[in-house]
């Protein structure tokens, strides 16, 4: 591999990583634009708990209001990327921390991402949220 396409090969990881870095941060601060502008035009959400979210604007929409009534506290690593030219796959793990009528709650799991590079840089195609736990914070029940 020669160095220019090593150096864009470091350099294309290190954005898509940054996407879900970003992610978490947004989501901690509860800026739903911020968050949606990760996505492409017609990127996609899915929560694995209701229908798929589609296009930029619903995902803003939708985490404005999940935001008014829910606080969450997500933790990204262990991130693995697959590189293919203009698009990209990759697996995030993630710890999240979150209040559910009162109750805290842990969850843990990883996101199953779809990574297209634009104009504007790399952007989420897709995620899908993979939780494998989700309890109590003192260790209790599943939700």
């Amino acid at each position: 591999m020669s160095d220019a396409r090593a150096i864009r090969r470091l350099l294309d990881l290190e954005e898509i990583r940054d996407l879900a870095r970003r992610y978490a941060h947004c989501v901690w601060q509860r800026d739903a634009a911020a968050a949606a502008l990760l996505f492409a035009e017609d990127g996609e959400m899915d929560t694995g708990d209701r229908p798929p979210i589609r296009g930029r604007e619903a995902i803003r929409a939708s985490y404005e209001e999940i935001f008014r009534s829910r606080e969450f506290r997500p933790m990204v690593h262990n991130h693995v990327i697959d590189l293919d030219g203009e698009s990209a796959t990759g697996t995030c793990y993630l710890d999240v921390r979150t209040s559910v009528d009162g109750v805290d709650k842990i969850g843990l799991g990883y996101y199953q991402d779809r990574y297209v590079r634009t104009p504007d840089g790399w952007k989420f195609r897709s995620r899908l949220l993979e939780l494998q736990s989700f309890v109590d914070a003192n260790g209790r029940g599943a939700a």
